[in-house]
């Protein structure tokens, strides 16, 4: 009976349970919690950490790739093996961009063409971060995909990762997502540190109004300049345009809220999952996840200070046309949680000030300027 037994547990799943994936499975819990509990980033959280969980389990017929019988008829591969090929031939994260366009306003940049510096200064902490992995011992590829994290763009991060280092998608894509669940916890006191309570005070100037047809050209042009300029951001810049695009041009109400809801929504659930299964115990629990942690953390908090302090010189360049330097910590990709922390902020110093929509300027340029960074990256190194 005693033998019978241990037959039966050596055909369960039980015996190949390793220490490696118990300890995974304390990470999805940790995700779990942050997801749920916390309403970090949960729309991306949740499924990256079933996924992982999934990913830690001695599963049949979800991950395996097809396989030839000895009859020589061919197998097929398991769910995920199919849905994976999303992130593997770069599907899933343009798709997301669509979604993107479709829900952002581009109004307030154009209304104030000038915040888009901001969200170029917040890409340096891309800049310093692809350089201080190289001197922590990562590959210019891999460097540039961690460096992505700081531009606070998980699609982005996915994209570029995919592309230059697919060995650490898994860690890359927490990272991201993490650091822009707490924007409003990284964020404040690096803004706080870097400007005066009479900066923070500084109320702007009423945005225009900006009319239909100004919105879609401006969906056009940026669409064409800068696929001309790094065509390797083709993929993301033309779904982000074209999302944009539909919801300006005023006759695609269909197509906007099926960008808006169910597309985005269902590959925001396969996007996550198929994160989640790259993250197995042989890959996960390495010091290389350690590192890209704490790097993400530093561009992450670098991009905040490039944008803060861009506001602060273009202050000193057109003292009689103040900007609020704290809308310079929006340039991050993180629409419109950036935005929003930036408003926040500003109205602890002055409850009447409202900077939420001129925030949502070099928020916007963010995302378009991340986009751009990781087509040059891939441009120059893939």
């Amino acid at each position: 009976m005693l033998q019978g037994f241990a037959r039966f547990m050596v055909d369960t799943g039980f015996a190949q349970v390793s220490g490696g994936q118990v300890i995974m499975w304390g990470v999805v819990l940790i995700l779990l919690y942050l997801a749920v509990y916390k309403e970090f980033e949960p729309l991306l959280l949740v499924p990256i950490a079933f996924g992982a969980l999934i990913a830690n389990l001695p599963t049949l017929g979800v991950v395996n790739p097809p396989m030839i019988q000895p009859d020589g008829s061919m197998a097929p591969g398991g769910l995920y093996y199919y849905i994976s090929k999303g992130i593997e031939w770069e599907l899933f994260p343009p798709i997301i961009f669509l979604g993107v366009g479709a829900l952002t306003d581009f109004g307030p940049l154009i209304a104030n063409p000038r915040t888009l510096l901001l969200g170029a200064a917040a890409q340096i902490g891309i800049f310093a971060t692809f350089l201080g992995s190289i001197a922590f011992g990562f590959t210019p590829g891999e460097a540039a995909s961690i460096g992505i994290i700081g531009g606070a763009d998980g699609p982005t991060s996915i994209f570029t990762a995919s592309k230059l280092a697919p060995d650490l998608i898994g860690p890359i894509a927490v990272a991201a997502y993490t650091y822009m669940a707490l924007v409003p916890l990284i964020q404040p006191p690096i803004m706080r540190l870097l400007t005066t309570e009479k900066e923070r005070k500084i109320r702007m100037r009423s945005l225009r109004t900006v009319g239909k047809l100004e919105r879609m050209i401006f969906a056009l042009i940026v669409c064409v300049s800068c696929i001309l300029l790094v065509p390797a951001s083709a993929a993301l810049i033309s779904m982000l345009m074209l999302g944009n695009f539909l919801r300006e041009c005023g006759v695609t109400e269909r197509l906007v809220k099926a960008s808006q809801n169910e597309i985005i929504n269902v590959v925001t659930i396969f996007l996550g999952t198929s994160v989640g299964f790259t993250m197995n115990a042989e890959r996960f629990l390495t010091p290389q996840t350690l590192k890209i942690i704490a790097l993400g953390v530093c561009a992450f908090a670098l991009s905040t200070a490039g944008g803060v302090l861009m506001g602060k010189l273009m202050n000193l360049l057109s003292p009689k046309n103040p900007l609020n330097p704290l809308i310079g910590a929006a340039g991050v990709s993180a629409v419109p949680m950036a935005a929003r922390v930036a408003q926040v902020e500003g109205q602890k110093s002055d409850p009447s000030n409202y900077l939420l929509m001129h925030a949502m300027g070099p928020n916007v340029a963010g995302v378009i300027g991340t986009a751009i960074v990781a087509g040059y990256f891939i441009t120059q190194l893939g």
